[in-house]
């Protein structure tokens, strides 16, 4: 289980998932008390599910929740607010695409919609990545119009130096120079010279970013709001965490501004909840799916 966040540490780049993150620690009970329920696990205030795929334990905001739809397609639900019953992974692209081709996935999928009456589409790993790609630049979109997204060298700067800066990050083309002036100006404001604290380059340029912001230029981005930092650590981390260290595409040119009106997952839409919470018809629960 990751440990709790530190409210003075800056949120430099998504939590690394180390062997055995994610895993729900309990309480040793009684010998003469029932198991604890899978499905009532939490780490915080956020509810645990497994990885269908490693088994692995983690928070929701860590995974990617995939439905089933009505027509019977496996789809990405990035934002957890499909209806009906879904199945989580926490495993990487390439790990996912093995999966598919091994017949893993299908196998997994049968079992946790009890069902084998579904296809699964060889696009599904790139759609999964095109959607958590559009809801981290969705996030920072919001943070922007939200006006907790700092932008301009200058500006970063001197809040970094200041120590008010909680995340950093940097165009996929921003120069070297200016990424290292940043980031020890960060290591400055924060009395960290000499470590490794410096802002996250990000897959995609300067001008996905500009469009993903409604600003002009944008090649490097601040946050000294630490809830914004968290949640957009949290987008960025599902992300990156699923391409993997070599992304196995090129970002597209026409990335979404701010929130996207257009359906998450970057194909038909399953059918949304409704009302803007995100609730759902009540299903039935396992630490699987939900």
């Amino acid at each position: 289980m990751r440990n709790p966040p530190d409210d003075t540490a800056p949120l430099n780049s998504p939590p690394a998932r180390g062997e055995g993150s994610g895993r729900a620690a309990t309480a040793a009970a009684p010998a003469d008390s029932p198991p604890p329920d899978p499905s009532r696990e939490r780490e915080g205030n956020e509810p645990v599910r497994k990885c269908i795929l490693s088994g692995e334990r983690d928070v929701r905001p860590h995974l990617v929740r995939l439905a089933l739809s009505p027509d019977g397609q496996i789809l990405p639900d990035v934002r957890a607010k499909a209806p009906g019953r879904g199945a989580w992974i926490g495993v990487t692209r390439v790990e996912l695409e093995a999966a598919i081709k091994k017949g893993k996935l299908k196998g997994a999928l049968a079992r946790a919609f009890k069902t084998g009456e579904f296809t699964i589409d060889p696009e599904l790993p790139a759609k999964i990545e095109a959607a958590l790609e559009r809801n981290a630049l969705d996030r920072l979109g919001l943070e922007s119009r939200s006006g907790t997204v700092l932008i301009g060298s200058d500006r970063i700067e001197q809040n970094a130096r200041q120590g008010k800066l909680k995340a950093l990050y940097h165009a996929s083309d921003a120069a070297e120079d200016g990424n290292r002036k940043l980031d020890q100006a960060w290591r400055i404001g924060n009395d960290e010279e000499g470590s490794g604290l410096r802002g996250l380059a990000l897959p995609v340029s300067r001008t996905i970013l500009a469009l993903a912001l409604g600003r002009e230029n944008v090649v490097h981005i601040g946050l000294t709001d630490r809830a914004a930092a968290k949640r957009v650590s949290e987008a960025l981390d599902r992300w990156l965490h699923f391409i993997g260290p070599e992304p196995s595409s090129v970002s597209c040119e026409t990335a979404s501004q701010g929130a996207s009106a257009s359906p998450q997952n970057g194909a038909p839409p399953i059918q949304q909840a409704s009302g803007s919470t995100g609730t759902r018809p009540a299903v039935d629960m396992t630490e699987e799916f939900e």
